[in-house]
């Protein structure tokens, strides 16, 4: 029974919850993630002042703080202690998609191996639903999950991955925290989710029922302060890439920060011409070094300039594959 449906039975004296005691509420979070808080809220509004509430999450977001802390005045809180954040029995890896089409790279992880079940979580519907078109173009047999699906959609989906006729499931967050999905062996981030209460809800998707399980996160540089605060949460990642057409560990992205100082100092050549600039030099020679470290700094301007030109040319094929993807299918 939803908290809308009780609310409604309460409000026509069909419930009477007035002289009640206590007032549980689980998976607090997820209540707050599908939008049922507020009539949650109500609810509690009709209870006596000595009421006893107890509220459990695995996380607690701060949009559910507000609640908490109106109707609970001097909480006892209770943390059950875990000895890792992400399950032994899942081998997390991150993976970077610098450089690549993350549409192919997300088909190629899917199709690499043959995993039981894949779940592949999007931070938005669009992202979602781009992806979905974009696999279900390659032929593969997947499923789209998200909050705006109506119950009967829903429903029916639910139902083809309950009987496997489904290997491939594109979701996002708040679509897959309210459905209960068994036997995921393989679960990829296409993003690193803006809140980073999700990441854990996500890698815990797969691994279960001591099964083993793979998660995948994708990143672009951009993102490596999420990458880094997700550490710091205690959340271990393996580095990873692909390398003839096969996964492989590779080096941690850590390392280049002991080389930053490195790759910002001139070149050998440079650094001849400033040693030598300390000295005493024929005339015209310092004119000689500081043109030949402003040609360097023009070079490199262009490399960077070629980049980002290369960068929007991708983006642009991307998005025109996307658009005659969805007049095939729409003819």
């Amino acid at each position: 029974m939803t908290p809308g449906r009780i609310l409604d039975l309460v409000k026509s004296n069909a419930l009477d919850i007035h002289e009640a005691t206590r007032f549980v509420i689980d998976e607090a979070d997820m209540t707050l993630d599908m939008g049922f808080l507020n009539q949650v809220d109500q609810i509690a509004a009709y209870f006596p002042e000595n009421l006893q509430m107890l509220v459990f999450s695995a996380t607690i977001p701060q949009g559910l703080r507000p609640f908490l802390k109106k109707y609970m005045g001097n909480p006892e809180i209770e943390e059950i202690p875990t000895e890792t954040v992400i399950n032994p029995n899942v081998e997390n890896w991150l993976m970077s998609t610098k450089g690549r089409d993350k549409n192919d790279l997300v088909y190629r992880l899917l199709t690499m191996g043959d995993p039981y079940l894949a779940l592949v979580f999007a931070n938005t519907r669009d992202r979602a639903e781009e992806l979905y078109n974009f696999l279900l173009g390659q032929g593969l047999k997947v499923a789209l999950i998200h909050g705006g699906l109506e119950p009967r959609a829903r429903k029916r989906v639910m139902r083809q991955i309950h009987n496997l006729d489904l290997q491939y499931i594109v979701a996002t967050d708040l679509a897959a925290r309210g459905i209960d999905i068994e036997g995921v062996s393989l679960v990829i981030n296409d993003d690193i989710p803006t809140d980073l209460e999700y990441f854990v809800h996500r890698v815990g998707r797969t691994g279960r029922a001591k099964m083993h399980g793979t998660a995948i996160t994708l990143y672009v540089p951009a993102e490596e302060e999420l990458v880094e605060k997700l550490e710091q949460r205690g959340i271990k990642f393996v580095p990873k890439a692909i390398k003839d057409g096969r996964v492989v560990t590779t080096h941690d992205r850590n390392r280049r920060k002991g080389f930053k100082y490195r790759q910002a100092e001139l070149d050998t050549t440079l650094k001849g011409y400033v040693k030598k600039q300390k000295r005493k030099v024929k005339p015209g020679y310092k004119k000689k070094i500081k043109r030949r470290i402003k040609q360097d700094e023009i070079q490199k301007r262009r490399q960077e300039q070629r980049h980002e030109f290369l960068k929007g040319k991708r983006q642009r094929q991307r998005q025109h594959r996307i658009e005659r993807q969805k007049q095939r299918q729409g003819n």
